[in-house]
């Protein structure tokens, strides 16, 4: 059946850079989209990629790529926002929110303009900030509003845990919470190998070394993953373009897959104002529902840390 005959289940991405082109390409060999478009401030290099990416058509599932502009937003079915720049030598932290903030405004105004029913996810960092900027900006309901949150935090987390445990990844569930940054914090007491609590894994297939030690070196192992990457090579792409077909999948399929994407907090975990990588229900919906899992006191008190830094750079962002 050709491509117009069936549900769409279009997604536009904004900007075709590195984390842009390489989930493009994640994504097309996926198939769960039907039509994938570039939109880029550089035309040509929205067309480069697309052209690129379409002459691989033989070897994906049916679907259609090509360079988009902003009249795409309106029948797309999910935007995926990786648009932003870079820090300029010399220019402070704040200088580049704002210049990414503006960035993310108006390409929002862009897509409220085409009247666009898609869910929209942020990837642009700081993305807990920038997520809660499209929100507000948007005036749409805050399900259809989120960020790609700590989900690649919690794929590196879990990938760490089965390299120590010496067990299949599949079977390792484990999350990381809070800010897509420093302040995040993993929440040992929902994590689990095969349904065996942690802690009882560790006991009883562990190799007797010091837990809390080795909690402490996998979460400094998780929170400096990208660090070790961009001094490899520069830039972090083929993680996040995963994670990204990861959510996009869950959304396109209506899947109701748990993820700790960026959402936008009205009171869940005693948090209001902001947006924060937590466990939400992912489905056609976007943010179907937050699950505000019980955490230990010392989780709580991390996760409170953790927002009030994002709380805090909304706050310069505001008086800026």
């Amino acid at each position: 059946m050709p491509i117009e005959h069936r549900a769409k289940r279009k997604v536009v991405i904004v900007g075709a850079g590195a984390v842009g082109s390489t989930f493009a390409y994640a994504l097309a060999q996926d198939g769960a989209a039907t039509e994938i478009a570039l939109v880029d401030a550089n035309t040509d290099l929205a067309k480069g990629q697309a052209l690129d990416l379409a002459h691989g058509c033989p070897f994906f599932p049916t679907v259609e790529i090509r360079a988009g502009d902003k009249n795409d937003y309106a029948d797309a079915t999910v935007i995926v926002l990786t648009a932003g720049t870079a820090q300029r030598p010399g220019e402070s932290r704040l200088a580049l929110l704002r210049r990414n903030a503006g960035i993310v405004e108006q390409i929002v105004d862009d897509i409220v303009e085409q009247k666009s029913r898609a869910i929209l996810l942020v990837v642009t960092n700081p993305v807990d900030v920038l997520t809660y900027v499209a929100y507000r900006r948007s005036g749409w309901p805050r399900r259809r509003v989120l960020g790609s949150g700590t989900v690649l935090d919690s794929a590196r987390l879990r990938y760490l845990l089965s390299q120590h445990f010496h067990v299949d990844i599949h079977n390792v569930h484990a999350y990381v919470l809070g800010e897509h940054g420093d302040s995040e914090l993993v929440a040992w007491s929902m994590t689990h190998v095969g349904g065996t609590p942690i802690d009882e894994f560790r006991r009883l297939y562990g190799k007797h070394e010091d837990w809390p030690e080795e909690r402490r070196r996998l979460e400094e192992a998780v929170r400096d993953s990208a660090y070790h990457i961009i001094d490899y090579k520069g830039a972090t792409w083929f993680g996040v373009g995963m994670a990204l077909v990861r959510i996009v999948g869950a959304i396109l399929r209506d899947a109701r897959s748990v993820l700790t994407v960026s959402a936008v907090l009205k009171g869940e975990f005693g948090l209001d104002g902001l947006s924060l990588g937590v466990p939400c229900i992912v489905s056609s919906n976007g943010v179907d529902s937050i699950i505000a899992a019980s955490l230990d006191a010392t989780e709580r008190a991390a996760l409170a840390n953790s927002a009030s830094v994002v709380s805090s750079a909304l706050g310069e962002l505001a008086g800026a």
